[in-house]
């Protein structure tokens, strides 16, 4: 490759590093601790808290008014004097030349309009910083804690299902074959290096690291596939919803579910309709009767595919039904036409359309949002838990290092690196600074693709960059020699270099090659920390050769031939 090609090649690698390594960078060296702590927790958390502190500046702002309306804005309410324009300028009003209280206050319409805007303000920033801090790079159980989930197995249940009294070995079998589903569910889900293990014959723990949102996780590791079609009974949906309206206390039972009044027949059955709200959680917005019986189960779903409608920009699902899964809803829809059909997940409606024809095998709906969308698609590809698990426990857990022993650990890192750019200056002089530049650039860009990937960062991984440092500095300590023997045997510096280069190559990609075989074999067959080790040793090799035969290479021409320097300072004793 021309030396044009190869610089391209670099900056487009470098290009493309900064944009993965920019939220890790954002997150851990530019958002505060208190911001971190709230915009990972659950978004329950993040709604009371945007709702508390808009209800608090509203009355801070509303006092201020009242004691001093003539006063200067404060600076923490100066996001509101654009919104506060915007609105006196679609009212056709004149906006003030010198924002006072009142005159930002008078920028809305009423008080709510107020609340509404300081709320969505702390809200949208919560939630973006939420975003950021998924696609950061994650830190594992060991140096930042995160979630411990114990599952038990529900052996009751599991005997109803079967009709018939089970033996402890068929509950262990049962509790595997959760296992080994659960596995596959979490490597699809996103969450890196879990660990999820056996404890005792009837229970499953799971650490989960860095923050995870409890609500999602555990409707995820819960999950059995849950969906389904219902026929709506509208006119009973009306009466029930009339009723509820003149008698509030009977809408509930004590556990908050949904209490199915005496006058419903047999066959019907009362669910409440939900809707994903600003925060991205559902909210009640009525209810519906269902007829009982279940019109298609999701069990016979093969995939599910999300999409935006081109008209209303909401999101869609496409699901499409296996053959057997496509006659019954022909079925279903051919004999129901004009009539509503409900889609329920975990037995909340989510969404309900008016059949106008018969479907068969591609159905569309609303409702999901696209997470929604892509966890039911897992859950539904990896099989119903044969035996269901129940939440015995759930906990935050700290790490299990210590800070002081991560503090230990980061500074060990840093010393050891230190001392390697050192040696090679001291060793190979200028060449030296060419492989202490190749090394913090192969630094960059493994820390850049382990946040493309979002990949958890723990312990083992962080030994398996240290590993690679070594082995990138071998790679440039063999490219050295190759081209010191060149320069002896009296060749000229351009010649030395390019014979160095093509000699050391194949040694390298041979060393390199078998290694990263061994890496891609324990990422496969190993787990938890050990995958987290193969993962970053994968990279770090592929990183290595690149800096090592790339960037390398690329300084050295350039000094070689644009700079055009006679004699190589490669090492002590050569001129």
């Amino acid at each position: 490759m021309s030396k044009r090609g190869r610089l391209i090649v670099v900056l487009l690698v470098l290009a493309v590093g900064g944009y993965f390594l920019y939220p890790t960078v954002s997150w851990y060296f530019f958002t505060q601790q208190e911001t971190r702590e709230l915009a990972t927790g659950s978004k329950e958390q993040i709604k009371e808290y945007a709702r508390g502190r808009a209800a608090q500046d509203v009355r801070e702002l509303i006092s201020l008014v009242n004691t001093n309306p003539t006063a200067e804005v404060p600076a923490n309410f100066s996001y509101l004097k654009t919104i506060s324009r915007d609105n006196y300028k679609a009212a056709g009003r004149t906006v003030p030349g010198t924002w006072t209280a009142a005159a930002l206050m008078n920028g809305f319409a009423s008080e709510s309009a107020l609340f509404s805007a300081v709320e969505a303000y702390y809200r949208t920033n919560l939630l973006d910083d939420k975003d950021k801090s998924e696609k950061a790079l994650q830190l594992g159980l060991d140096l930042s804690g995160g979630m411990s989930i114990l599952l038990e197995a529900d052996v009751e249940a599991f005997e109803e299902k079967l009709g018939r009294s089970v033996s402890d070995a068929e509950v262990a079998q049962a509790v595997q074959e959760n296992l080994e589903i659960l596995n596959n569910r979490i490597d699809q889900f996103g969450l890196t290096e879990p660990e999820i293990r056996l404890q005792g014959t009837s229970q499953i723990l799971v650490e989960i690291p860095g923050a995870a949102d409890p609500e999602r996780v555990n409707s995820f590791l819960q999950g059995r596939g849950s969906l389904a079609f219902h026929i709506v009974d509208s006119d009973l949906t009306d009466e029930v919803a009339a009723y509820y309206e003149q008698n509030p206390s009977e809408k509930y039972n004590n556990d908050g579910s949904f209490r199915q009044p005496d006058f419903l027949p047999p066959g019907r059955v009362v669910a409440g309709r939900y809707e994903t709200d600003i925060y991205g959680m559902d909210e009640e917005v009525g209810i519906s009767v269902l007829h009982e019986e279940v019109g298609l189960d999701g069990i016979y779903i093969v995939e599910a595919i999300t999409s935006t409608n081109q008209i209303t920009g909401r999101p869609t699902v496409n699901f499409q039904l296996d053959a057997d899964g496509g006659e019954l809803f022909y079925k279903l829809t051919s004999t129901n036409v004009d009539k509503l059909m409900a889609v329920v997940m975990d037995g909340k409606v989510k969404a309900q359309a008016t059949i106008t024809e018969a479907i068969r095998n591609s159905v569309q709906i609303t409702g999901f949002s696209a997470e929604e969308a892509s966890d039911l698609a897992i859950v539904l590809k990896t099989a119903a838990l044969p035996i269901t698990l129940d939440v015995a426990n759930q906990q935050a857990v700290g790490a299990s290092l210590g800070e002081d022993s991560v503090r230990q650990g980061i500074n060990a890192i840093a010393v050891g690196f230190a001392l390697v750019i050192l040696f090679m200056i001291f060793y190979y002089r200028r060449a030296g600074l060419i492989a202490d530049l190749a090394l913090i650039l192969n630094l960059v860009i493994i820390t850049a693709i382990l946040s493309a990937f979002n990949l958890t960062l723990t312990l083992t991984s962080i030994a398996g960059i240290i590993l690679t440092v070594g082995m990138a500095v071998d790679a440039n300590v063999i490219i050295f020699e190759r081209i010191k023997e060149e320069y002896i045997l009296g060749k000229s510096a351009e010649a030395s270099v390019k014979a160095g280069f093509k000699k050391a190559f194949w040694t390298i990609m041979d060393a390199n090659i078998t290694t990263f075989i061994a890496a891609l074999v324990l990422a496969q067959l190993g787990t938890g920390g050990v995958r987290g080790f193969a993962n970053t040793l994968a990279t770090g090799i592929v990183t290595s050769m690149f800096t090592a035969l790339f960037v390398s290479r690329l300084v050295f021409d350039f000094f070689v031939q644009k700079v055009k320097i006679s004699k190589l300072r490669i090492s002590w004793g050569i001129k």
